[in-house]
């Protein structure tokens, strides 16, 4: 068996999220004692909420970094395993990182703070827009590039689901123009137009905290989003990550990779199973386990 941990993004997250876990294992305990010294009150904000506040982008993805890596360490405890290589969604690949060694717990969940108030503020609320595209990929390239205005693929999430994220005025043509050719198109609520060229300033801004941020060695590669490749040198990850929040998460040749470097079971760290469904659509005959709640690790 060859396993390969999975972390989520923004939208796995639920008020609640890991208390069982923190209850059972110290390991789960001892991530989210971390979290709360860290950014005071977060852990408060993951455990009743409010979930309008917990959703914001600010708090959700170092929220979501406390919860999966809580989830794994519980994971480890009981388990003694690890996993051959690792892989995160966006955010989550700042878990994966965590679970490698290569990045402090205390790092990530700084750089996710300050990564979800750059993005949010990189963009006026109501100038982007993010819609899902049920279809071809290769259509929704071709639209994307002839579209007027910024408008780009964001996450090749599934062989026939790509978000677009880009201008508004961009996102809705692009979207009137797929579904002239058959394709359905999903508007998402979301709070800015992540994955996309509008989030340069965000980008620009971070550089400097990763390139000062200290990777030490990794336990096992984790597969980057921007590049769908598995990289075992940490000197590479303040590119990578600082890549990542313009540039598209190519989670689909992510699985592939994953799969042609011979794993057969992916286990996703975390509230939710959106990477397990995504797995299963990629791979339809995959071994795919969860671990979000105590009673996962029976």
């Amino acid at each position: 068996m060859t396993i390969a941990a999975l972390f989520p993004g923004q939208g796995s997250h639920a008020v609640g999220m890991g208390a069982d876990l923190t209850a059972a294992f110290p390991e789960a305990e001892a991530v989210y004692a971390e979290a709360e010294r860290t950014l005071p009150g977060l852990r408060a904000l993951i455990e009743t909420g409010p979930l309008d506040e917990l959703t914001l982008t600010a708090n959700q993805q170092p929220a979501l970094v406390a919860a999966s890596v809580a989830a794994y360490r519980a994971w480890q405890a009981r388990t003694g395993q690890t996993p051959a290589y690792a892989a995160g969604h966006s955010l989550g690949e700042y878990s994966a990182l965590v679970a490698a060694g290569t990045l402090k717990l205390e790092g990530a969940l700084t750089l996710t703070r300050r990564r979800g108030e750059l993005m949010q503020k990189a963009v006026p609320v109501g100038v982007g827009a993010m819609s899902a595209v049920m279809g071809d990929p290769a259509v929704v390239r071709e639209v994307c590039d002839s579209a007027p205005g910024i408008v780009q693929p964001a996450n090749f999430n599934a062989p026939t689901q790509t978000v677009i994220s880009g201008e508004k005025d961009a996102v809705d043509a692009a979207a009137a123009t797929l579904k002239g050719r058959g394709l359905k198109v999903i508007p998402l609520k979301v709070s800015a137009p992540f994955h996309c060229a509008l989030m340069q300033p965000a980008q620009d801004a971070l550089t400097p905290d990763l390139r000062a941020t200290a990777f030490g060695p990794l336990a096992f590669p984790v597969v980057a989003n921007v590049t769908a490749e598995a990289n075992g040198d940490p000197a590479a990850l303040p590119d990578l990550l600082a890549r990542q929040i313009t540039g598209s998460v190519r989670w689909v040749e992510t699985i592939q990779t994953l799969a042609a470097l011979g794993v057969d079971t992916f286990i996703e760290f975390g509230p939710g199973a959106v990477l397990t469904g995504l797995v299963k659509r990629i791979l339809p005959d995959a071994r795919t386990l969860n671990v979000g709640k105590a009673e996962d690790l029976a």
